[in-house]
C-alpha cells in the first residue's frame, strides 16, 4: 500500500470541471487519493498539476519537485495541450514523457499513465487532431510497457462520449466524469472499485434538443476564448499555481483513526 502519492500533468489531473466545496477544483486525483487514504490512512499526497501545461514543461517543472518529496506513487498525465497546438513534434513529447517516466521508474516510484479517450461527439476540437491523439497514445502504451507502468487506457471506452460527463466546455470532465475516472483509475491500479463504465440512463428527447441548441453558447463562451488565446500566445495557467504543492494527509488525525477503526 503506498504512503507518498504525488499527482502531475495539466488541467485534467488539477481537476478543472469538478470544483469542490471551497471554490478550488477537485478532480479525479484528487478522490483517487481521497480512496487510497481510506486503505491506508496514513497516506500522503501532493498535486502539483497547472492547467495549461504542456508535457515539458511538466517533466521540467513538476517533476523535480515531485521527486524531492520521494513518493513511491506518482500520476503523470498530460499531452493534449501539445496536441492542440498549431504545430506539435509527436517525437519530442513522446521524448519528455519517457524522460519524465524513467527518472521516476528510477526512484523507485511507481507509475500511473493514462491514455486519452477517442475523441468522437463530445469535442469538434478534438476530433480534428483525432490521429495526433491515436499516434500519442501508441507512445504511451510503449512507454507504459517498456517501463513497466501502471495503466489506464481510455481510448476504446465509449461510455465517456456521453455529453453528461463533460463540463460546458466540452474539454474537461465534470464532477461525475471526475468521479468516474478515479474509479477506473483505482481498478488501473488493482484496487476494487464501482463499475466506472457503467452507462447513464438514456436522456428524453427534449434534453436532446436542449445539448444541439448548447452549441452556439459553447462556441462564444469557450471556443472563442480559446482561439484568442492561441493567438496572443496566452495560456489559461498563466499565474496560476499548485493547488496542492506538498504532501499532506489527506484525512485529520481524528479522521485517520476513524477510517482506520472501520
Amino acid at each position: 500500500m503506498w504512503q507518498r502519492y504525488v499527482a502531475v500533468g495539466d488541467s485534467f489531473t488539477e481537476g478543472i470541471g469538478d470544483i469542490g466545496p471551497d471554490g478550488v477544483p477537485r478532480g479525479w486525483a484528487d478522490r483517487f487519493a481521497e480512496e487510497l487514504a481510506v486503505r491506508n490512512p496514513d497516506l500522503q499526497y501532493a498535486n502539483l498539476a497547472v492547467r495549461g501545461r504542456r508535457m515539458r514543461s511538466i517533466v521540467a517543472e513538476q517533476l523535480p519537485a515531485a521527486l524531492r518529496a520521494e513518493p513511491d506513487l506518482i500520476s503523470l498525465v498530460g499531452g493534449v495541450n501539445d496536441v492542440l497546438r498549431p504545430t506539435w513534434s509527436l517525437l519530442a513529447v513522446s521524448d519528455a514523457l519517457e524522460g519524465g517516466v524513467a527518472e521516476a521508474r528510477r526512484s523507485g516510484a511507481d507509475v500511473l499513465l493514462i491514455t486519452y479517450g477517442e475523441p468522437d461527439r463530445n469535442s469538434r476540437l478534438l476530433r480534428r487532431v483525432r490521429q495526433r491523439l491515436a499516434d500519442y497514445r501508441d507512445e504511451v502504451l510503449r512507454i507504459s510497457e517498456q517501463y513497466d507502468c501502471l495503466l489506464l487506457d481510455l481510448w476504446h471506452v465509449n461510455n465517456f462520449h456521453d455529453a453528461r460527463f463533460w463540463s460546458p466546455d466540452r474539454l474537461h470532465l465534470n464532477s461525475l466524469g471526475h468521479q468516474r475516472m478515479s474509479w477506473a483509475a483505482m481498478e488501473a491500479v488493482g484496487l476494487s472499485a464501482p463499475d466506472w463504465q457503467q452507462s447513464l440512463p438514456e436522456e428524453d428527447s427534449a434534453a436532446l434538443v436542449g445539448r444541439v441548441a448548447s452549441n452556439l453558447v459553447w462556441t462564444g463562451n469557450h471556443f472563442l476564448p480559446w482561439v484568442g488565446r492561441r493567438l496572443l500566445g496566452r495560456s489559461s495557467g498563466d499565474g496560476v499555481r499548485a493547488k496542492r504543492p506538498n504532501l499532506e494527509p489527506i484525512f485529520s488525525p481524528a479522521q485517520q483513526n476513524q477510517v482506520a477503526e472501520q
